[in-house]
Parts: structure tokens; C-alpha cells; sequence
């Protein structure tokens, strides 16, 4: 069984149980969701980093499992997270869709405005972005190679922008690539980790924005093996708007220090 495979297979159940449940009785969020696109835009030198919390992956294991979604998101809004991707798959990565909320509400007790959330997991069925919607994030994320329709991912990215969220449409190369645009995606994230695999390849991530650079409107992250400022500098001048930076900033258990340093800060300052 592939990466892509065992992840799959994880979320079955999921989409099972919110399938018999009936996802009319999911209230979608009431608050803000801040434009998760602007944030991008916005950016930050070299670009915009989207700081992921990350607790384990089936790659690595176990990151870093000591410090609570409140933690983290106390750290990243403080060292100048653009926005923050949220691991929420529970088999491999640990995650839980309820640290959205609880990442949202810790950002929030600092006041003013706070970075946009993506919920990042295995996203491939309506009952799934219904339930997305009933949470603060401000974006999606949606991978080619788990809905490999146009129609399908249309379907999705409409569902979602509909309740107020964006979508961001992973691809890993030129085909799925192909198939984003196909779909409408505007929000292009390139996955430098092949998902079946699970083998990282950052050239190839390169080799892909300039082989099919950027359209015009679209938005593109680099994510999978970002773990120094060179490497963002090297993303920029390609033509990459963001960067998804994840088990580079947990690994060491200090996730606010080590994006503060990503980004240029001599310090950063105590979130707590």
C-alpha cells in the first residue's frame, strides 16, 4: 500500500461516520475568516511563510508532541507567521480538526487581526468541506492526485468558496498541474514530497514553476523539504509567492524561535 494509499484508507471512516450523520446539522462558523490570499500576498521577505503545526508525519514519526495547538499558535503570530496550516489527519500525523478552533482562539485573545488558517489533511468528499466549514479556517486543502476529476475539484473549491473559504489545490507535477487549472484553482501549492512515495524532491518542485510558470491571478506555494531562509530565497526568485515551512519549525520543539530565524529576526519575542 502507497503513502497516498494508507492516507486514504484512514479517512474512509471519517467520511462514513459524517455521511451518516448528515452534515445538515453542521452549523457553519459564525466569525471571521481572515482572506487567506491577502496573507499571501502580503507577504513578507523573501515570501510570505505559511508555519505549520505538525506533530508527527509517517515519514518521521513523532516531531513534537509536547507543546499544545495554543503554543504554537502564541509562537507563530508573534514571529510573524503569514498564515498558519494546521495538520488536522489523526492515524499518521496526530492531528485533530478541532485544533482550529483552539488555534483561532489563543491567536485571538492577543487581539487585532490574526493570521488566516489552512486545514491541511486528506480532503476528497463535500461531507468533508462541510465540516471544514463548521471551523475558523480561512482556506482548504485540496490534492490533485485524491480527486483526479476537473469536475471534482471544481465541485469542492465551489463548495467551499461558497461558505466563505478558499482552496488551495496541491499538485506534484505537470500533469496534476494540468488538471488545477483545468478545475479553476487559483491557489497552486507544489508538493516537492511525492505523495505515493513519500520521497522529496525539491528540484522538482523548482523545475515545475519554470517549465509552467504562474498564470495570471494565480498564487503559488512551495511546500515539502523549505528548511532555510536559502531556501525561500531560491522559491522567490522562481516565481513562488509562499512557503510552507512544517517539521523545520517543530522538530526542534521552539517553533516561534525557529520561524523568527527563517525569516531574518535576530529574536523572537516570548509569546506566552
Amino acid at each position: 500500500m502507497t503513502g497516498l494509499e494508507r492516507f486514504m484508507d484512514a479517512k474512509r471512516r471519517e467520511v462514513e461516520e459524517l455521511t451518516r450523520q448528515g452534515t445538515e446539522q453542521i452549523r457553519p462558523w459564525n466569525g471571521e475568516r481572515p482572506s487567506f490570499s491577502r496573507a499571501l500576498e502580503a507577504g513578507g521577505g523573501p515570501l510570505a511563510v505559511i508555519a505549520e503545526y505538525k506533530r508527527a508525519s509517517p515519514s518521521r514519526g513523532v516531531i513534537c508532541e509536547s507543546l499544545e495547538p495554543e503554543d504554537v499558535a502564541r509562537q507563530y503570530r508573534e514571529a510573524g507567521a503569514a498564515a498558519v496550516s494546521v495538520l488536522t489527519e489523526e492515524r499518521w500525523f496526530h492531528g485533530h480538526i478541532s485544533y482550529l478552533a483552539r488555534m483561532a482562539a489563543a491567536m485571538e485573545k492577543r487581539g487585532g487581526k490574526r493570521p488566516p488558517l489552512l486545514r491541511k489533511d486528506f480532503l476528497f468528499h463535500p461531507a468533508q468541506v462541510d465540516a471544514t466549514l463548521a471551523t475558523p479556517a480561512s482556506a482548504l486543502l485540496l490534492i490533485v492526485r485524491l480527486t483526479p476529476s476537473a469536475r471534482t475539484l471544481r465541485d469542492l473549491r465551489e463548495r467551499a468558496e461558497k461558505g466563505g473559504m478558499e482552496a488551495v489545490v496541491e499538485v506534484f507535477d505537470e500533469k496534476d498541474l494540468a488538471l488545477a487549472r483545468e478545475s479553476g484553482a487559483r491557489i497552486i501549492q507544489v508538493n516537492a514530497r511525492d505523495l505515493a512515495s513519500l520521497k522529496v524532491d525539491r528540484s522538482a518542485c523548482l523545475r515545475l514553476i519554470e517549465t509552467c510558470p504562474p498564470e495570471r491571478g494565480e498564487l503559488w506555494i512551495a511546500a515539502s523539504g523549505m528548511k532555510r531562509r536559502a531556501d525561500l530565497e531560491q522559491a522567490a526568485q522562481r516565481g513562488f509567492s509562499a512557503a510552507l515551512v512544517g517539521s523545520a519549525l517543530m522538530e526542534g520543539g521552539r517553533p516561534g524561535e525557529a520561524l523568527a530565524k527563517l525569516l531574518g529576526k535576530k529574536e523572537a519575542r516570548d509569546a506566552d
